[in-house]
């Protein structure tokens, strides 16, 4: 858990926070709660964030996947699309999170896999569907982020993340 790993992003979206002076792996890692929680962004772009995440360390007291831990992961993989999409201009801000969950988990793996249903100028929606290792779907999510224009203080913390 926390170790580093090289997220895959198009080399467009790569170059243009390259020319911020943003390194954008960094920004746009799982952050500190996704660390502890052992999630990584294995693919990345406004049209799929791809994340994986163990079930060991994330358990409820009956030794099942928490269904907040699946929260968290559909959280951050929508963000990271949201905020892929909105652009270094903007800044995404998760304003509704919904989650339905289909299955226990007990052990291995959970991959959750954000698309598009909305983008917007001011918003964009993803669903994001968490499965186990046999692609079983264990939950359903949306997100819903604000896109709001970067202020000089964003911009400040944005350089002080990358």
């Amino acid at each position: 858990m926390g170790e580093q790993h090289t997220v895959k992003f198009p080399q467009k979206v790569i170059d243009e926070y390259a020319s911020l002076g943003v390194d954008l792996p960094a920004l746009f890692s799982a952050g500190h709660l996704g660390t502890r929680m052992g999630i990584e962004i294995k693919e990345a772009s406004a049209d799929r964030v791809v994340g994986t995440m163990p079930v060991e360390g994330n358990t409820q007291p009956y030794g099942l996947l928490h269904g907040g831990a699946s929260a968290v992961l559909a959280e951050t993989l929508g963000s990271v699309g949201s905020m892929l999409h909105g652009g270094s201009t903007k800044i995404a801000v998760g304003v509704d999170l919904n989650c339905t969950h289909h299955r226990g988990v007990r052990s291995g793996l959970v991959t959750g896999v954000a698309t598009p249903l909305h983008r917007g100028r001011s918003t964009a929606t993803y669903e994001i569907v968490i499965t186990d290792e046999q692609d079983k779907r264990v939950c359903t999510a949306r997100l819903t982020c604000l896109l709001r224009d970067v202020g000089p203080s964003d911009e400040e913390r944005v350089r002080a993340a990358g």
